[in-house]
């Protein structure tokens, strides 16, 4: 073990002998830890830095936001020039999303359908 683990080691140790780790907000909860499956194993540590930072991919951020729309979407009137404009956005967005090899099945609600179809075909 190298000398700086062994240090933290020993004031880990000494703040659990002291209680200094009773009480905190959490607690006694499970870990909730991000599904970071998609993202290549040696890309993991900087995007998990990023996002703690506040800051996204450019795809990821694309991703919410077409995921956002798609919600703004079943919201405003087919027929409404709203629609249209919004419409137009996705699609932008879907294609960029596309380009940068980012499934975009999730959009259409396909995603959903193959995957309750693959759950019943595995009973």
């Amino acid at each position: 073990m190298w000398l700086l683990d062994q240090w933290a080691e020993r004031h880990i140790l000494d703040a659990q002998r002291n209680g200094e780790f009773e009480g905190l907000v959490g607690s006694g909860e499970p870990i909730l830890l991000d599904d970071d499956s998609h993202v290549p194993p040696e890309l993991r540590a900087g995007y998990r830095l990023l996002k703690n930072a506040g800051y996204l991919p450019a795809e990821m951020q694309q991703r919410k936001d077409a995921i956002e729309l798609v919600d703004l979407l079943k919201t405003v009137h087919i027929q409404s020039e709203e629609y249209q404009a919004i419409s137009k956005k996705l699609a932008l967005l879907d294609l960029k999303l596309r380009q940068a090899g980012i499934n975009t099945d999730f959009l259409r609600g396909e995603y959903a359908v193959k995957l309750m179809q693959h759950i019943d075909e595995e009973r």
